[in-house]
């Protein structure tokens, strides 16, 4: 290990990401303790005098916390923007070593709320790694592909239909999906040894969202399905229900989000991982064999 950081807060240790996050940090040798929503309320806790007794003495703090819409008892501007905000500068003023700021691929080019509030909290991270205040850095994935997370259990799903209908912005939009115990090397990477101010975690493959859902398909063994592309206005009246029913796939936002490509550079994340990115070839039998 190139630096001193020995003692890690995960923010969001409980989620999808932050599980195998934690995983690979106590593998390395980390000592990690777990932030969750039963120790920290990103939904409350906004002010950085808040946080600042909570990061003293760590080397390193990763947020992990994340969520897709808006709930009735979770917002997206106080987790994903106010609440970060205020952590990253009790880091500053606490001293903490270094910070990883888990986002998403594309939130730079996309209007979303999603998007835009997960990038407020990227720039005021970014602020203060400009400043010199603090060690930075926003990992930003693609599609994040392993047992235990919400997406991957939906294209699960979907992979088990003979018919797919699916909106046609998903049929052309690019893809570059990426297996999670990648992020989870990617964040130790750079807790070991820093890294630049943006970071692409992505798969080796880009591919159409639909052929994602064709290949897991043909990794539990069935025939190729057939896909039938959603003109625009039923896709958009299915993204409506999305928004006031969560068991709908689609909603707005993530329609939305659909109509840009979400690929990154491989080769510069595979240099960073130190070794070759899993395939999406295989991440079927990685997820199960790393759950």
């Amino acid at each position: 290990m190139s630096t001193n950081i020995r003692a890690v807060l995960v923010c969001g240790a409980s989620g999808f990401v932050g599980r195998r996050l934690v995983r690979a940090l106590r593998e390395a040798g980390l000592a990690v303790t777990e932030g969750s929503s039963k120790t920290q309320d990103f939904g409350r806790d906004l002010d950085p005098a808040t946080w600042l007794p909570r990061v003293s003495g760590f080397d390193a703090v990763v947020n992990a916390v994340g969520i897709l819409r808006d709930t009735p008892r979770r917002k997206l501007e106080p987790l994903h923007h106010q609440a970060p905000a205020a952590l990253f500068e009790a880091c500053a003023r606490a001293g903490v070593s270094r910070v990883i700021q888990i986002s998403a691929n594309g939130v730079d080019r996309s209007d979303t709320r999603y998007a835009t509030t997960k990038r407020a909290a990227d720039d005021a991270l970014l602020r203060l790694r400009a400043e010199g205040r603090l060690d930075a850095t926003v990992l930003r994935p693609s599609i994040v592909f392993g047992r235990g997370g919400a997406s991957s259990e939906l294209f699960m799903n979907l992979a088990r239909l003979p018919v797919l209908m699916l909106p046609a912005a998903a049929v052309r939009a690019r893809v570059q999906p990426v297996a999670v115990p990648d992020v989870a090397l990617a964040c130790l990477r750079l807790l070991q040894d820093g890294g630049p101010e943006v970071v692409t975690a992505v798969g080796p493959r880009d591919l159409s969202l639909a052929d994602f859902i064709g290949e897991l398909r043909r990794q539990r063994g069935h025939a190729p399905a057939r896909v039938i592309p959603l003109p625009d206005a039923p896709s958009r009246w299915s993204a409506l229900i999305g928004d006031r029913f969560s068991f709908q796939p689609w909603s707005s936002e993530s329609l939305s989000l659909l109509q840009q490509d979400n690929v990154g550079d491989a080769d510069a994340f595979e240099c960073l991982l130190g070794r070759p990115a899993v395939p999406v070839e295989q991440f079927v039998e990685a997820a199960w064999a790393s759950a």
